[in-house]
């Protein structure tokens, strides 16, 4: 490990954020059809000036920007560099970084994800990772260590906004609990009197509707994906999150991206999404 201090719990980081600059999370997913829309080639070339475009306008004004791992990915070692510049650059223009990496295994190999996204001197260092925990909760134990030990957070899958979530994540144990509502119970337990939130939050989607047989009060983030495409709206989340409302962060990624490449517009449409979540949160 570094010999420099442990940073500020993640938890601690994205309360004042949220607070100081609303709770919205932007994506950065330069997926062929945006970079097509935004007149750029499906290349690294286009890669580079996508994400350092929407780093540009929005990273010194939203809470969190949240790159697509998979995206970078695609284009090889270059692409991964690109994605190293980004977070480097979202993270020195005071927003926060969570990689949407969803990684999950088992034993060394999770370590070696952890350490990927979490260790503070890694090049894709993270303010926080989103993870999988499908394997079993208990296989998630080296990034829960990682991150605690320098001042990351996860976002586990809960209680995803995709239809085929629900096999596994509505199925039910033998104790009668489901499995998602399992996984926020663990989250729950990891987040216990941390103060003034936890560091390990839940990934639900914005588009669940009604969630209140789910205990959602986890002290802990609520990383919520569905507002813009997927349909759901700022209005929806009092409604999807109850008392939990204040503790989400809700992600809009082609709600924002559109407006691209303008810088203005996509400023514009970020401050228009962090003003309407900003209203319906506090009213709740």
């Amino acid at each position: 490990m570094s010999g420099t201090a442990v940073p500020e719990p993640f938890g601690a980081r994205l309360r004042s954020a949220m607070d100081e600059r609303g709770p919205l999370c932007v994506g950065i997913d330069p997926h062929a059809s945006l970079l097509a829309e935004w007149g750029l080639g499906d290349d690294v070339a286009g890669l580079e000036r996508f994400s350092r475009t929407v780093v540009e306008a929005v990273a010194d004004r939203v809470a969190v920007l949240k790159p697509q791992s998979a995206f970078f990915e695609r284009f090889g070692s270059r692409g991964v560099a690109v994605l190293e510049k980004a977070v480097e650059e979202a993270r020195a223009a005071g927003a926060l970084v969570v990689m949407d990496a969803k990684r999950g295994d088992i034993g060394s190999t999770m370590a070696a994800y952890a350490e990927s996204f979490l260790h503070r001197d890694a090049p894709l260092f993270s303010d926080a990772l989103t993870v999988s925990p499908y394997l079993g909760y208990g296989s998630l134990k080296p990034a829960v260590d990682m991150a605690r030990e320098n001042g990351a957070g996860l976002f586990v899958l809960a209680l995803t906004s995709n239809p085929e979530g629900g096999e596994v994540q509505h199925a039910v144990r033998a104790d009668g609990r489901g499995v998602g509502a399992t996984m926020l119970a663990h989250l729950a337990a990891e987040n216990a009197g941390e103060e003034p939130l936890g560091s390990f939050g839940a990934v639900v989607g914005a588009t669940l509707g009604d969630l209140s047989s789910y205990d959602l009060d986890i002290n802990g983030p609520l990383l919520a994906p569905g507002i813009g495409a997927q349909g759901a709206t700022p209005a929806d989340l009092p409604r999807v999150f109850g008392a939990a409302s204040r503790n989400v962060v809700p992600n809009v990624s082609r709600g924002v991206l559109r407006h691209g490449p303008d810088v203005d517009a996509l400023r514009t449409a970020a401050d228009r999404f962090a003003e309407e979540i900003r209203g319906a949160v506090t009213a709740a």
